[in-house]
């Protein structure tokens, strides 16, 4: 029994108290009248019922009764079941344990459940009026075999009358518990599922898309593109046989279509986003489905373009809608037809969808004030509307369920009940002379879902991969089985439908549903065939499946290596060649990232490895005899130095390296050993002294070279015990090939700030010198060389160039600039106390540039991206500059940039950047400025028309000032550069010759782009002459030319008059014939470009969401 899944009483409607005392609008059931018991007691949960019963215990003897008891079986639902009995309480004695049980959950099949409904019922079996009761749901599983109430009731509130009951419910020591049991369908096979160890592939064959922190809506419809298969392949056939799936979003997204098709986990989408130029940031960001929609398809049809799938989103997704002007009393109709690729439909005051497309292609009659000034005709009534031409074959709703509200001044989520068909036909919404020689009946194939309200919430989508197959829901990571009515009742909105069924105590409650349709996606009847056809091997880019197979492999080894990781163990190597080269503390600096690593020989072993078979296999690698070669294993001191310890003995040659590991080097994850190569036999038989012998001490020597300000390591020494400091200078001497008698100065390397000098007449043993330790040393300086090093700024003696090694530190340094500058990353090896000149001229050195051309800036601690810009006058030494030797592990990172002026320059000049945007508002070439700061706005101008080429000569240029994608400020040339703020854009531009030559009825506006509502802004704002009595028509072709745009993307414009008051809905301009002059506009007025953008160089309000771009 499982003591966790029993107390279900919080998450349940619990009731203490007679039914009367809960509902007093109906008499209280008797619980010998089951049935009518049952439908008060048990909620109606909308599931369909495939059984019910049944069963009362009749307890007696209650006080005499065992602590754990089960009460007679019974069947339901092929199942048999039991009240299990705690009468003294599971864990709590004041109170009654009671809960359903499965009999028998070791017989049950694998993978058992059951979804039961069921109340509990404990009453006077005298009086079967007085009874209390509790209810739950819960999925039966093997794991979860039992579910009930923990704390049932009150035990002594049993045993008197209480609360309004008049007799006890256990009388005469005997009571009677009743079980109502419904078994319930689970056609899906998921109903209560709580999904621990579901396996998406093997429940459904599909597999869901990871969420990346906000990116349900891009998983909705990346699984309803996923599924229409004739899409996928059309993505298939984009060449990306050479493109880099980080950069090429087409590779990207055959790449996840490919792993969705073919992997049996959640695939990721990391890639693709960072394919759309995307950050993490954009990753947290919710958008709107349609709009990510029509950017991608934008991307994709762009890339389709001479290849063989150049059509394919056409021929899918575009269909032809006209609108016109019909009047009523002449022969007169002014119309235009357009391409759709998706049609926005009303949900308020619209019942169904038949309703919304009758909305839809709804007349307006323009009469009286707003008559309709028809060419040769002057002002008529007219019928103003759009009718559709043609119907594509897969056809994208977008239910507009997001509005503005003018009451609350605001935009608002419509949770309106709104439904839709599983099959629908669109003919009655043609045109007259439309084609109808093919039937327009249209099947749902997807529903894509919104659940929450204005301010996020979260999408997932409902789709029927297969024209006779199943509905599924993919929702990220997790896909399942649905059925009809979770597709379209549970997504229609409204309120829930009888209200009364959720919950007993709630009734009366209005419950507003938040979760409904946002998205659907029909198929044409007559091309379902086609359109979901099965995706075959052929269909598949060869280099795609050959990658993907190849990464796939790169995986499956590191995830082996992951697993098998306990097996192995790492085994690093010193040898005297590579401490002949080490310049630092110990014999080597094997993890301390701070310095620079050494070299080592690193091997990864089996940990069953014997001694023997490592020996041979390393000295057969370094090609020396095995017996030459002994092993030292090394060990962390207390004092924080890494030391050769003691020589693995020769005994141990059958012992497994893990066994010795264990004995030898307990406290570390790796072992890290001395590799002693013996040059010549001792006595000509062994090569090693043996061990233990008591007099040898081996110790580690190195030279100091003051010249060079440098050690050199010249491997190890055996010493005797009791033998004199001074004996050794001979052989120090003869190591460096030094007069026999030269004097030196030698020192012990304690640890790092610890370097003593040694006493030449003290023995070793009075020296405390122990297996492992290091000896330094070098020649005695006269006070001539002292002074000569001192002036050079070298250090003249082994404690002060230790000191030296102590503030080193290893820098890497990174390119500020890598993405428009592509510039080299590397570690340099500096001192903490170094000056700013100092650490720019070693860089310089490195760059083989002039310090002067560099300019450094600091890393943010936590992003590790570039913070403030370092100036050359600061005091603080490096560490000071670095500011992260908080980090654990510490990385020191500074930011470069290499500059075309001196850094001196820099600082006493302002520097200013201006886009140029020529006489288009299309092209921006960006222009860098450096000036004096006493410098004024005029030389900016005069430093622009330098560098620029104007489309005719003598024109007037125009720098404004724009922030959040609008005009803040138009600059006349007298103000002082130093006033211009440091994070605003600047723009300049030819002024337009319309502008320059005004006539006096004429006005000036500003344009503004946005995305569906006026505060989701884009784009590059300008002015523009509002021409008196100008038509739309006439205006939109100048704003056509002023844009730089072709006519197809133009007509996807639409153009509204966006009051200078904030959230005031925008004025849609939808007739040509409308004169703008004629408007009554006030000076803070603007006219809004209603279009996506595309460029992804969108701003960002507040709190107000970006606009998306996709740029790969």
């Amino acid at each position: 029994m499982d003591d966790t899944n029993m107390d279900v009483s919080e998450q349940t409607t619990v009731e203490d108290r007679p039914m009367s005392d809960v509902e007093d609008t109906t008499p209280s059931p008797a619980v010998t009248d089951y049935e009518a018991m049952a439908n008060k007691i048990m909620p109606e949960l909308g599931q369909e019922v495939e059984d019910f019963k049944y069963n009362t215990w009749h307890v007696t003897n209650w006080r005499h009764l065992e602590k754990r008891i089960t009460g007679p079986e019974f069947e339901a639902g092929n199942w048999k079941w039991r009240i299990l009995l705690f009468p003294f309480g599971n864990n709590n004695q004041d109170t009654v344990s009671i809960y359903l049980d499965f009999v028998d959950p070791k017989v049950a099949p694998t993978g058992w459940h059951s979804c039961v409904q069921f109340a509990l019922v404990l009453w006077n079996p005298e009086d079967p009026t007085q009874y209390i009761f509790h209810h739950a749901h819960h999925r039966f599983t093997a794991e979860e075999s039992d579910w009930g109430f923990t704390r049932f009731y009150d035990l002594r509130k049993l045993l008197t009358p209480c609360e309004s009951r008049t007799r006890a419910l256990i009388e005469n020591d005997s009571t009677n518990i009743t079980a109502f049991v419904r078994v319930l369908k689970d056609p899906t096979g998921v109903l209560w599922h709580n999904f621990i160890n579901y396996d998406s592939k093997k429940e459904t064959g599909y597999v869901g898309l990871k969420n990346q922190g906000a990116t349900c809506y891009m998983n909705s419809l990346l699984q309803s593109l996923y599924c229409t298969t004739y899409f996928r392949k059309a993505v298939y056939q984009i060449p990306t046989e050479d493109d880099e799936p980080i950069k090429s979003v087409s590779l990207a997204l055959q790449r996840v279509f490919y792993q969705l098709q073919t992997s049996n986990i959640p695939v990721g989408t990391t890639e693709l986003t960072k394919s759309f130029g995307w950050d993490s940031i954009d990753s947290f960001m919710q958008h709107d489905v349609q709009e990510f929609n029509r950017v991608l398809q934008d991307n994709l049809e762009g890339k389709m373009k001479g290849t063989k799938a150049d059509g394919a989103i056409t021929k899918l997704f575009v269909g032809k809608m006209k609108s016109y002007i019909k009047c009523v009393n002449v022969d007169y109709e002014s119309s235009r037809v357009e391409d759709y690729y998706d049609i926005q439909l009303n949900v308020k005051g619209c019942k169904t969808l038949r309703d919304s497309f009758k909305d839809y292609i709804q007349e307006e009659t323009l009469e009286g004030d707003n008559k309709y000034q028809a060419e040769g005709y002057g002002l008529q009534d007219a019928k103003k509307g759009v009718i559709f031409e043609s119907f594509p074959p897969v056809l994208h709703l977008q239910l507009k369920r997001f509005e503005y509200d003018i009451q609350r001044d605001a935009m608002v989520k419509i949770n309106d009940r709104h439904e839709f068909p599983m099959e629908i036909d669109l003919e009655e919404f043609l045109s007259e002379d439309a084609d109808r020689s093919s039937p327009h009946k249209y099947l749902l194939h997807g529903v894509l879902v919104h659940s929450g309200d204005l301010h996020g919430g979260h999408y997932f989508a409902l789709l029927k991969p297969e024209k006779d197959g199943k509905w599924f829901k993919f929702d990220d990571d997790r896909v399942t089985p649905v059925i009809d009515k979770e597709v379209l009742e549970d997504n229609y909105g409204g309120e829930y439908p009888n209200t009364n069924t959720i919950t007993i105590r709630s009734a009366g409650k209005n419950h507003k549903r938040f979760t409904n349709a946002y998205m659907l996606v029909y198929i044409r009847e007559s091309n379902v065939d086609e359109i979901l056809s099965p995706v075959v091997p052929e269909d598949i880019p060869e280099h795609l499946q050959k990658r993907l197979e190849e990464e796939r492999a790169i995986e499956e080894q590191k995830r082996k290596e992951m697993e098998e990781r306990h097996l192995y163990l790492i085994v690093k190597i010193v040898t005297a060649e590579r401490f002949k080269v080490h310049q630092g503390f110990d014999l080597a600096n094997f993890d301390d990232r701070q310095y620079p690593l050494s070299d080592v020989y690193s091997y990864k072993i089996l940990k069953t490895e014997t001694y023997g078979a490592f020996k041979d296999n390393v000295s057969r690698t370094l090609n020396i005899p095995p017996e030459q070669v002994r092993f030292w294993v090394l060990v962390n001191r207390q004092n924080k130095t890494v030391r050769p310890d003691a020589p693995i003995p020769e005994t141990y040659t059958n012992t497994s390296m893990e066994e010795i590991h264990a004995k030898m080097t307990s406290r570390q994850n790796e072992m890290k050993l001395y590799m002693e190569v013996a040059d010549k036999p001792i006595n000509g038989k062994t090569w090693f002294p043996t061990a233990p012998e008591a007099n040898h001490i081996m110790v580690f020597l190195k030279y100091f070279d003051p010249d060079k300000q440098a050690l050199e390591g010249l491997g190890h020494l055996y010493i005797q015990k009791f033998g004199k400091v001074g004996d050794i200078t001979r052989v120090l001497c003869e190591k460096k090939e030094f007069p026999p008698e030269t004097p030196l100065k030698i020192y012990e390397e304690i640890k790092p700030n610890m370097i003593e000098e040694m006493k030449l007449k003290s023995t070793f043993q009075q020296s405390e010198i122990q297996d492992g330790d290091i000896i330094c040393f070098q020649k005695a300086l006269t006070d001539k060389e002292i002074q000569e090093h001192t002036s050079a700024g070298r250090y003249c003696d082994i404690p002060h160039f230790y000191e030296s090694l102590t503030l080193r530190i290893v820098v890497a340094f990174k390119p500020k600039l890598k993405d428009r500058d592509p510039k080299p990353d590397f570690d340099l090896v500096l001192n903490k106390k170094w000056t700013y000149d100092q650490v720019a001229g070693a860089v310089a050195t490195h760059l083989n540039t002039d310090p002067l051309k560099l300019r450094f800036t600091t890393a943010h601690s936590t992003s590790g991206t570039p913070k403030n810009v370092i100036k050359r006058t600061t005091t603080q030494t490096l560490s000071e500059m670095l500011q992260t030797a908080y980090l654990s592990p510490p990385a020191h990172v500074l930011f470069y940039e290499m500059l075309d002026i001196s850094i001196v320059e820099l600082e006493t000049k302002k520097f200013i950047k201006v886009y140029w945007l020529g006489n288009t508002v299309k092209d921006e070439e960006a222009i860098d400025l450096r000036l004096q700061k006493s410098a004024v706005v005029s030389e900016v101008i005069e430093e622009i028309l330098k560098k620029v080429t104007l489309s005719s000569p003598n024109l007037r240029i125009r720098l404004f000032e724009v922030h959040h994608n609008k005009i803040q400020k138009e600059y006349t040339g007298t103000e002082p550069i130093e006033r211009i703020p440091e994070h605003v854009t600047l723009y300049a531009e030819e002024m337009p010759q319309d502008e320059i030559h005004v006539d006096q009825n004429d006005r000036t506006i500003q344009v503004y782009h946005f995305t569906k509502d006026p505060i989701r802004v884009h784009g590059i704002p300008f002015k523009f002459v509002i021409k008196n009595g100008e038509t739309l028509a006439d205006t939109k072709v100048r704003l056509r030319h002023r844009l730089g745009m072709n006519e197809k993307d133009f007509s996807k414009v639409k153009i509204a008059i966006v009051s200078g008051a904030s959230y005031a809905k925008p004025e849609y301009l939808e007739d040509d014939d409308i004169i703008l002059s004629e408007k009554k506009l006030s000076s803070e007025d603007c006219l809004g470009l209603d279009h996506v953008d595309k460029t992804g160089r969108a701003g960002r309000v507040g709190g107000v969401e970006k606009a998306i771009f996709i740029r790969g």
